[in-house]
């Protein structure tokens, strides 16, 4: 499975990179929101992580401009925050596929947790995809 990942924070960026290719994952990052949906038009990942804070193009805004683009539309975006959940409805309604709490995943002591979530993802796409 692809995934872009788009975090600014130079520590979690490389701690869940480094666990994500550990667990099988080809990855790919980015540490703004113009490099993220640059490298989302051009891998074309089969899942995005995104930060919500971001510098240059905000997380939300990411999230509006792959959804309008015809050739990023389809791939699931997983919002990761450290915000609360406030903000789940209008992202959901701008076409987010599930959200991550930063807080809850816990990555400054270790990312089993993450690893956890993304198995979980990786279910409900194959679901859904197995519905269309």
């Amino acid at each position: 499975m692809k995934i872009l990942l788009v975090e600014d924070s130079k520590f979690l960026r490389l701690a869940t990179e480094r666990a994500m290719v550990r667990a099988g994952y080809d990855v790919t990052s980015a540490a703004d929101g113009e490099e993220g949906l640059r490298l989302a038009r051009e891998k074309l990942p089969d899942l995005i992580l995104l930060d919500i804070m971001l510098p240059k193009l905000s997380g939300p805004d990411v999230l509006k401009a792959l959804k309008l683009d015809p050739t990023t539309a389809a791939i699931p975006v997983v919002v990761m925050s450290g915000l609360s959940q406030k903000n789940a409805a209008k992202l959901e309604k701008d076409g987010a596929f599930a959200f991550l709490e930063k807080s809850e995943l816990a990555l400054d002591q270790g990312t089993e947790p993450l690893l956890v979530k993304l198995e979980s993802i990786k279910k409900q796409l194959a679901a859904a995809a197995g519905r269309k």
